[in-house]
């Protein structure tokens, strides 16, 4: 798979290596010259678990279970 490097200096990344590497459109990749070649790899961030939970209950349902608890 050969590719033309276009006049800005960008490169389409071909649809069966993005597939593969799961890369969309906004995704961050990392590029890192080995000796001659260079090395792509899609930079995964981690979510962050903040608020995750909210709008469940789960506060109520815990003070439920603890009267519950003290009333036995």
């Amino acid at each position: 798979m050969t590719y033309r490097v276009g006049p800005k200096g960008q490169v389409v990344i071909p649809k069966v290596i993005r597939d593969t590497l799961g890369i969309i459109p906004g995704d961050e990749i990392s590029f890192v010259l080995e000796e001659r070649a260079v090395r792509m790899e899609p930079i995964r961030v981690k979510p962050s678990l903040l608020g995750m939970l909210a709008g469940l209950e789960l506060t109520a349902e815990l003070e439920a279970d603890r009267r519950k608890e003290t009333d036995r």
